[in-house]
């Protein structure tokens, strides 16, 4: 059974840093593009960071230049630093594993609940 389970959220104060962890169980994901999404309430689910087989990232434009997105293929696990947070950067984060195909995002975590006082 194919399982990737979040830790790491909580709450902080804007301008604090925090440290998602994705790990992965049932398969191997170090030649899948994995990624952050989150979806704060009453909003759609969007896209924060992907990084795919090479290493190669892509960020949200108001993710830019304050998260990173890293991966450990030894450990089947991903991580998303988050730095200077935002109040509106509260939301719950997912991460998610892009199917072989490329085609969907094919596999989730129940997320991690991030929330960011001012």
């Amino acid at each position: 059974q194919v399982q990737l389970k979040e830790s790491g959220g909580g709450m902080v104060q804007a301008g604090d840093s925090l440290r998602l962890s994705c790990a992965a169980s049932g398969r191997t994901f170090s030649l899948s593009t994995m990624g952050w999404f989150r979806q704060a309430p009453g909003k759609e689910r969007e896209s924060v960071a992907t990084s795919d087989w090479s290493g190669a990232t892509d960020y949200a434009d108001f993710v830019k230049g304050r998260f990173i997105i890293s991966r450990d293929n030894a450990k089947n696990t991903i991580y998303l630093q988050m730095n200077s947070l935002k109040p509106e950067d509260t939301a719950v984060y997912s991460c998610a594993a892009l199917a072989d195909d490329g085609r969907v995002w094919n596999w989730w975590g129940q997320g991690t609940q991030v929330i960011v006082s001012s």
